[in-house]
């Protein structure tokens, strides 16, 4: 295991070798023939598994002699210093065969790296075999170490992924194209890049979860060789550390790994505070890690048990100072610093053991959360229960067998883990990262930008759970908070988008009900699919919000490629182009000279307001046999149907409804805005001719439009009672209303409220000002 944290860098990760190291190749093979693979079992090797790492190890410094003779950069004995400390922890668990190909990777990626150099001066193969000596502690599969030392000889040397396949194989070469960042980016932003390189990689770990593990290694040990960076950089990678690697470490389970990189991140960040609240634990939890210490013995002796062990675990310092930072408490206020695990060889072992610690210490109601049963979306399983200890002291408890404790330390990084482990249903901690990565990567294809994906990456790295139930009986995890509609998009996008309502324990419900623990819940659906835009202020998921937003992004396309063919062929009416159909011929001379790739993607951006339906007419009408001609009548209107809602936006200074005559102003980023013709900010009169475009309402108009009225009224009591009790009458809905005092006995009221069309906002008027406490009613 890797030493504790305590201020200083622990030598075997950044392989800092001393100049005058004596170590000599005799050493070096020595360590290769000691007897140490796969002893566990207390026999020693065969002669033949003894010959067979004999040879290999001779094979080894061949080329390993090969390779130095080259190069006189680095001492020899430096360079066996580095392997022989990798190959001490390999040989713990890998067969020489599989150290033999680790080698040769080794061997490959120094040559590959040859002359490169890392900030701190070392070079650069010394990361990568660092890099793999974490995942071999972590007792990760020979494959998984090679493409480790592989990691950067795509991204940083001439070597490519095609030459890596034909060397290692394709699962090598699959996992170091993963790990590797994606270079020259058409964006500038190191934002955009970095959240491209994320993407990249969640898209190659939902094929093999290994390789989000190789980058949290390669993190870890970029976070210990920091101090050769300048500060700037060193906080901005320590921030990212805190903000994503180390939350995407405890969503996968590695809570070990987690700890160190929150701790290296709290520590460069902050480090007076890292100090300051390292001292003062030292100094105040003194009393109360006594009192957990005399409740552990008391727990221990009541277990009687070597089949039992009964441990002490302290709070991480970060874990500490973001309690602290959140709810504005100090350090002795903080009572849970310490708290006691129990680690069993069986599940039944867990259950007995909370039984006997409830009748050592009296349990306090409702802190019993049982994630053996129900396991946490990591796989991680645990009894949890808090006790009432010495002195009245509460104390947290955790019970869980030693396959639990080591999946809860490493997660999916766990090999060989019994199936005790696996969750209810039947699913591993490796089952459970791959579902998260997968729901990651269905975010992807659904996102329209790099900076929407990390929003939704972030939200993703921090749930507190909630556990309800399908009606057939199956679990379903979601985030605390979660809602109705949140459980129809997790069972799946379709029945997100046809949902009308929702059953939660044979209660009807909306569907921005949140949910509860233990709830049991049925989603109606109806089709067609009908989303509303007004979900995304109640969504709390993730995948949810991206489905919402998808949706509409696809029906805002197809609108605007069908509203941009009708602006299109407006403008070659009005200029007096006679067919009908555009030829294929002319479309693609058209598609050629403004780069665009289809006439789909043209229409959509004229009608988006991209580009102007009149310009592009012009452009279409020169280079087509002539046989357009001037326009002998007026302009032709355009008809707005209603179904354009996603791209034709209605003015917020003039509020127009069907029945008034209307104008269209092109925007960039808004497309099409209708004023009314009486609109006293923008004149139509004065618009360039290809700016705008003359509008009629549609016979068919449903929905309802934003209006704003003035009142001016009677400073009496019960005024508002009535206005607003008229147009209810009307069954018109207000949105706003607001009063402002003009003068002793007289006041003025803007009400915004939704109406049918010009007539129903005729009809409400006229009743108001029938009001004898309504003096003037008037549209804004």
């Amino acid at each position: 295991m890797r030493p504790s944290l305590n201020g200083m860098t622990p030598r075997c990760w950044t392989i800092s070798i001393s100049a005058d190291t004596t170590r000599l190749t005799t050493a070096y093979l020595a360590a290769w023939t000691t007897p140490t693979w796969k002893e566990q079992s207390g026999r020693r090797s065969s002669r033949a598994q003894m010959a067979t790492k004999l040879a290999l190890a001779q094979r080894l410094k061949k080329n390993l002699g090969e390779l130095l003779d080259s190069s006189s950069r680095v001492p020899k004995s430096d360079y066996e210093e580095l392997f022989s400390g990798l190959n001490e922890t390999l040989e713990e668990y890998l067969d020489p065969r599989s150290i033999s190909d680790i080698y040769k990777a080794t061997i490959f990626g120094a040559n590959a790296h040859k002359g490169q150099k890392r900030k701190s001066g070392e070079d650069y193969i010394y990361h990568p075999v660092a890099v793999a000596r974490i995942l071999g502690e972590m007792r990760m599969d020979s494959r998984t170490i090679m493409a480790a030392i592989l990691h950067d000889v795509v991204e940083d040397t001439d070597t490519t992924v095609k030459q890596l396949e034909k060397k290692f194989g394709r699962d090598i070469a699959h996992l170091v194209d993963g790990v590797s960042k994606i270079s020259h980016l058409e964006q500038t932003s190191r934002k955009h890049a970095e959240a491209a390189s994320f993407r990249k990689m969640f898209i190659a770990t939902a094929d093999d979860i290994r390789v989000i593990i190789i980058k949290l290694a390669d993190r870890l040990h970029n976070m210990y060789t920091l101090d050769s960076l300048d500060r700037e950089r060193q906080n901005r990678i320590s921030r990212q550390t805190l903000d994503i690697y180390a939350p995407m470490a405890y969503r996968l389970g590695m809570y070990d790994l987690a700890l160190e990189l929150e701790d290296l991140g709290f520590r460069q960040l902050y480090p007076w505070r890292h100090n300051i609240l390292s001292r003062g634990l030292q100094t105040t939890s003194n009393a109360r890690k006594r009192l957990v210490r005399r409740a552990c013995k008391q727990i221990n002796d009541a277990l009687d048990s070597d089949d039992v062990k009964v441990e002490i675990e302290q709070k991480s310092l970060y874990s500490i100072y973001r309690t602290m930072e959140r709810s504005g408490i100090s350090l002795n206020d903080i009572k849970d610093i310490y708290s006691i695990r129990i680690i069993t060889r069986t599940r039944q072992q867990c259950y007995e053991s909370l039984g006997i610690a409830h009748e050592v210490f009296r349990p306090l109601p409702g802190n019993f959360k049982d994630y053996i049963a129900i396991p946490k979306t990591n796989g991680y399983q645990s009894l949890h229960t808090i006790v009432v200890g010495p002195n009245g002291q509460a104390i947290q408890i955790h019970i869980q067998t030693r396959a639990m404790h080591v999946v809860a330390k490493t997660g999916v990084a766990s090999l060989d883990v019994p199936d005790e482990t696996a969750t209810a249903d039947g699913l591993s901690s490796k089952h459970l990262a791959h579902e998260w990565v997968s729901g990651v990567v269905e975010s992807h294809k659904l996102s329209d930008t790099t900076g929407e994906f990390m929003e939704h990456l972030k939200t993703d790295l921090f749930p507190e759970e909630v556990y309800v139930f399908t009606p057939k009986g199956d679990i379903r995890r979601l985030p605390l908070g979660a809602t109705a509609l949140d459980f129809a998009y997790l069972v799946h996008t379709d029945v997100g988008n046809e949902s009308i309502g929702a059953i939660i324990n044979d209660q009807p419900v909306p569907l921005h009900e949140k949910l509860d623990n233990g709830d049991r819940i049925e989603i109606k659906t109806r089709k067609p699919a009908n989303p509303n835009i007004s979900w995304l202020d109640f969504v709390v998921t993730s995948r949810a919000r991206v489905a919402i937003r998808h949706h509409f992004s696809v029906q805002r396309k197809r609108q605007a490629q069908q509203f941009g063919k009708k602006l299109l062929y407006t403008a070659l009416r009005n200029l007096g182009h006679k067919r009908l159909r555009i030829p294929e011929r002319e479309k693609n001379r058209l598609l050629e000279l403004l780069g665009i790739n289809s006439w789909d993607t043209l229409l959509s951006d004229i009608g988006s307001g991209a580009r102007l339906p009149l310009l592009v007419a012009r452009q279409l009408t020169n280079l087509t046999s002539s046989d357009a001609s001037p326009a002998d009548t007026a302009p032709a209107n355009l008809t707005i149907e209603g179904t354009e809602s996603l791209v034709v936006t209605h003015a917020r200074c003039c509020h127009p409804v069907p029945g008034d005559k209307i104008f269209g102003i092109y925007v960039a980023g808004k497309g099409l805005v209708v004023h009314r013709n009486q609109c006293t900010d923008v004149d139509a009169t004065s618009q360039p001719l290809e700016n705008c475009v003359h509008l009629n309402w549609s016979k068919n108009m449903v929905g309802t439009y934003e209006v704003v009225l003035v009142a001016e009224i009677a400073d009496k009591p019960g005024i508002l009672s009535r206005v607003s009790g008229i147009i209810a009458h009307h069954d018109s809905n207000i949105n706003d209303i607001t009063m402002t005092t003009e003068s002793p006995g007289a006041a003025r009221l803007t009400i915004l409220l939704h109406v049918l069309d010009r007539q129903h906002l005729s009809r409400i008027i006229r009743e108001l000002e029938s009001e004898s406490t309504v003096f003037r009613v008037s549209r804004q």
